[in-house]
């Protein structure tokens, strides 16, 4: 079973910046895409940003063009880098694979292991 490990998570004033980690304990899948979901108090879980094993990557509207999520395959790990962080970022971040075949899309009944979150908050 594959194990994924969040971190990097904290509290941050707005403006600033967060880099999130999510190690997997497996990357040999020949196909597959690692998401990071958040979910914020009495909200429900949305997804954030998503990338292939292709390296092509998908983004939320709402973090488009502040947030970009990376690979490095070496080290089974994932990144979020998360730039000029706003309030309504404050959430638990959870990222989670999705190993089946493609296509892939930001639905979390798509995936099939998902880490323990991260929790993010920002203070105005």
């Amino acid at each position: 079973e594959v194990q994924l490990q969040a971190s990097g998570g904290g509290l941050v004033e707005s403006g600033r910046s967060l880099r999130l980690s999510c190690a997997a304990s497996d990357f040999s899948f020949d196909d597959w895409a690692i998401a990071w979901f958040r979910q914020a108090p009495g909200k429900e879980r949305e997804g954030v940003s998503l990338i292939r094993n292709t390296g092509t990557t998908d983004y939320a509207d709402s973090v488009n063009g502040r947030f970009t999520i990376s690979r490095d395959v070496a080290k089974n790990t994932v990144y979020l880098q998360m730039n000029n962080l706003r309030p309504e970022d404050t959430a638990v971040y959870y990222c989670a694979l999705d190993w089946g075949p493609p296509p892939y899309a930001m639905e979390s009944w798509e995936f099939d292991y998902w880490g323990q979150g991260t929790l993010v908050t920002v203070s105005s």
